[in-house]
């Protein structure tokens, strides 16, 4: 699954939180063409044509151009008679029967990536909370977004050095750093495929390193890829958004499986089985 793909999933999702939230009868979005700044409308919900359906907006013209140029929230009461927009896309909208619309940028790393609309089919102010919801559904793209490129850097960082087992000894220890690093993101990843796709790119990196032999619950495996990159005790938990007291516990029940006395017996025997790089 490419990212621009994991994108389009993530702006569905938000559009059916959106609606959800706001009770708003219609809204659609899209992702931004990698290398211009034309948004393409891809994802409706609650949609009665398909008037928008692969819609080109470019930046700066309409409300969605308007918000991708500002790289900030826009809205109008009225979209067919609003003075604050160029019309260029007035007939799609009003072959779906649109008057108030929001647009919302979805910003990573400072670069718009898409938008999120909310609409009525009646000319009436959106309110404050309205305007909010949609806010926090962008929030959720834009964090899955930047945690699958983050996912990506690791992978390609660490992927040469996997393959390289009898490289020097600080190169091996990249790759044990981004092991750590990525099951340490899967478990903010709500998307279940993404995750899967994440954790199956985890084993990627311990492949060639024996068959596993023990089975660890995940959050141990999490705990203890943490450990093995050198993370303390209070690091590990907040990396992974836990408790110290709780990381703990995982950690010792992975030395138990494994037979290890100690944090640094119980990484070589995982790596023995095959479980960490």
């Amino acid at each position: 699954m490419t990212a621009e793909a994991t994108g389009t999933v993530e702006i569905h999702a938000a559009l059916a939180r959106l609606r959800r939230t706001t009770g708003l009868p219609v809204a659609f979005g899209g992702l931004v063409d990698p290398g211009c700044r034309q948004m393409r409308i891809s994802e409706l919900s609650g949609n009665a044509t398909v008037a928008l359906r692969a819609l080109a907006v470019t930046s700066g013209t309409g409300l969605g151009g308007r918000a991708v140029a500002l790289a900030r929230p826009c809205a109008v009461t009225d979209y067919s008679s609003s003075r604050r927009i160029s019309h260029e896309y007035d007939v799609p909208v009003a072959a779906e029967g649109l008057r108030s619309v929001l647009a919302v940028p979805v910003v990573v790393r400072r670069r718009v990536r898409g938008v999120l609309y909310g609409a009525l089919r009646t000319a009436q102010p959106l309110g404050d909370r309205t305007l909010g919801e949609a806010v926090a559904a962008a929030r959720d793209v834009e964090q899955a977004l930047l945690v699958r490129e983050e996912a990506g850097a690791l992978l390609a960082a660490a992927a040469p050095r996997a393959a390289e087992r009898g490289g020097p000894p600080g190169a091996w220890e990249q790759v044990r750093e981004a092991h750590a690093a990525l099951r340490a993101l899967a478990p903010r990843i709500a998307d279940p495929v993404l995750r899967a796709e994440l954790l199956v790119a985890c084993g990627l990196l311990t492949a060639g390193t024996g068959r596993p032999a023990v089975g660890l619950a995940p959050r141990e495996l999490d705990v203890l890829s943490c450990v093995a990159a050198g993370a303390t005790n209070a690091v590990t938990a907040d990396r992974l958004d836990l408790r110290p007291e709780t990381v703990k516990a995982y950690l010792r029940s992975a030395m138990r499986k494994l037979g290890a006395h100690t944090r640094g017996e119980a990484v070589a025997a995982a790596r023995r089985a095959g479980l960490l790089p």
